[in-house]
């Protein structure tokens, strides 16, 4: 069985980490509670640091700063009306899968905020990488009853790996 993810390690703290046996696992789980085929898909994810992720916020979104997450979805898969669940796509076949698109998660940033949330590292690079899938799915956050829809998604799959509500110990 090929693996849902295509890990990319750029920062080798990435691959001391486990990034790839933990971006399969939240990948599986996230696609399994959305019931979408294992098989049949697949998404690339980059495990590298705040210079790299800097400079690909710079390119695609004209925000030269590091952030924790960043995805590009293959194609336009969002719902039309804000609050509403996207059109999730249909598999590919086995030896050539959908392709969902592909993520980039930055090491710094991300243990920056897990030690200021005080949470484990681990825990918090799965929601972000679920978060990141979702993405790629249609998901969104730009309106309240998208990010509404989002958020229950990743609070619902989180717990099927047995993680608490990350937005339980948000910030006012």
């Amino acid at each position: 069985m090929e693996p849902l993810v295509d890990v990319v390690i750029e920062d080798a703290r990435w691959e001391a980490f486990g990034l790839t046996a933990l971006a399969e696992r939240a990948c599986v789980a996230a696609m399994a509670h959305l019931r979408l085929a294992r098989d049949g898909f697949s998404v690339v994810l980059l495990g590298c640091d705040d210079a790299r992720i800097a400079v690909l916020n710079a390119d695609f979104r004209g925000k030269p700063q590091p952030t924790n997450v960043l995805s590009w979805p293959s194609e336009e898969r969002g719902a039309d009306t804000p609050g509403q669940e996207p059109d999730l796509p249909e598999p590919g076949a086995t030896d050539d899968p959908e392709e969902l698109g592909d993520m980039a998660i930055a090491w710094e940033t991300c243990a920056q905020e897990a030690e200021a949330q005080g949470k484990p590292m681990a825990d918090h690079v799965t929601h972000l990488i679920v978060h990141g899938l979702l993405h790629c799915l249609g998901y969104d956050h730009i309106h309240d009853a998208d990010a509404a829809v989002m958020e229950r998604h990743e609070v619902e799959i989180l717990a099927t790996l047995g993680l608490p509500d990350p937005y339980l110990a948000r910030p006012a």
